[in-house]
C-alpha cells in the first residue's frame, strides 16, 4: 500500500492523513475540532484516540512499532476480534480470530464540520479460506465525533449460512489499575475465568484491585452502558455498546507472559472493558444477512 497514493485518493490536509505504520503498512490519522485517533491498516486496530483536552484514552505497549509483525498479538489500542472471541468457539481459528492479524482496504473516508471518518474493508479471499472457508464481507467504520465511534459490520455473502463471533478489545489507559472501577455491571451474572467459576452475581460497582477476566451476560436491552471511573487520571470514560450480549472485563495482573509485549509493570496501566457479539458460542448469519456491532467511547475530566 502506497501511503502517496492513499493521500491522494482518501486524504484530506489537517483532517485525514495517511503514514507509514507497523511493518511497512499505513496507518491512517484522523481529526477533527473534538481530537484525533490514528488506525492501523494492519489489524484495523484503533492504536490512540486522543479527545481535545485530555491525555489519550488508549493505552498502547512500550514496545516499538516497528517490530511489530502480522504474527504478533498486539497488546494495545482497540484490536479487532473477529470471527471469533477468544478461543473457545473455534480451536481451528487463531486465538481472537484472525482480522486483528490481516491488512484491510480503505474503502472511504468522509469529513463534515462535526463528524471524520475512515471506512475499511475486508473481505473473503483465498487465503482467508485456508483459516475459516466461508464468504464474508467485513466492514469497519471508524468515526470522530464527540466521541470515538466503532461500527463493525459482518455480512454473510456466500450460499450457506457460517456461525461466528466477534469483539472489540479495547484497553483503556489509566494511572494505576488498582485505583479504578468499572460501573455498569452490579447484578449481572458473570463466569471468572481467572478461577474458572461460572453463576456468580456482581453485587456493585467492579473494583479492579485483582487480576480479573470475567465474562458478564448484559441482559437484552437496546444499549448497553459503562464507565471506567479512574480515580489516579480524575477521569471517567463512557462506554455505549449495541450488538453485544456479553462483557468482558480482563486485566492479568503480574502474571504477564515474558513472551509478551507487555513490560513487567504494564498490568497496572490499562483495564480491557470489551463488548462482546456472542460467548462461549456464537451465532449463525444466514446467506445475505448482517451483524452490525457498535461501541463508542467518551471521556469526561473530573469524572470521578
Amino acid at each position: 500500500m502506497n501511503v502517496q497514493r492513499l493521500n491522494s485518493s482518501f486524504g484530506a490536509p489537517g483532517r485525514i492523513v495517511f503514514r507509514e505504520g507497523f511493518a511497512g503498512y499505513p496507518n491512517v490519522v484522523i481529526a477533527n475540532q473534538y481530537g484525533s485517533a490514528e488506525i492501523s491498516l494492519l489489524g484495523a486496530n484503533v492504536l490512540s484516540y486522543r479527545p481535545t483536552g485530555h491525555s489519550d484514552v488508549l493505552f498502547r505497549p512500550a514496545r516499538r512499532d516497528c517490530e511489530y509483525n502480522r504474527g504478533d498479538s498486539f497488546h494495545g489500542g482497540v484490536p479487532v476480534c473477529w470471527p471469533q472471541f477468544g478461543n473457545r468457539f473455534s480451536r481451528d481459528l487463531p486465538q481472537h480470530g484472525f482480522a486483528r492479524k490481516t491488512v484491510f482496504e480503505v474503502r472511504g473516508t468522509e469529513y463534515t464540520e462535526e463528524k471524520t471518518e475512515v471506512v475499511l474493508g475486508l473481505k473473503s479471499d483465498d487465503e482467508t479460506k485456508k483459516l475459516w472457508p466461508h464468504d464474508f464481507d467485513l466492514e469497519y467504520r471508524v468515526s470522530l465525533t464527540m466521541k470515538l465511534n466503532l461500527t463493525l459490520a459482518t455480512r454473510n455473502t456466500g450460499k450457506e449460512p457460517f456461525d461466528f463471533n466477534c469483539g472489540f478489545h479495547p484497553y483503556f489507559l489509566v494511572r494505576d489499575r488498582n485505583a479504578v472501577t468499572v460501573r455498569g455491571l452490579a447484578d449481572l451474572e458473570y463466569f471468572d475465568g481467572v478461577g474458572n467459576k461460572a453463576g456468580l452475581m456482581q453485587e456493585g460497582d467492579l473494583v479492579m484491585d485483582h487480576a480479573t477476566d470475567y465474562i458478564y451476560t448484559l441482559p437484552e436491552a437496546p444499549k448497553h452502558e459503562k464507565a471506567i471511573l479512574d480515580a489516579g487520571l480524575r477521569r471517567a470514560v463512557a462506554m455505549v455498546s449495541t450488538g453485544d450480549s456479553r462483557t468482558v472485563v480482563w486485566n492479568p495482573g503480574v502474571d504477564i507472559s515474558p513472551q509478551s509485549d507487555l513490560a513487567a509493570e504494564d498490568w497496572r496501566r490499562f483495564v480491557c472493558v470489551e463488548p462482546v457479539s456472542d460467548w462461549p458460542g456464537g451465532r449463525t448469519l444466514e446467506p445475505g444477512a448482517e451483524h452490525v456491532l457498535c461501541a463508542s467511547v467518551q471521556a469526561h475530566l473530573e469524572g470521578v
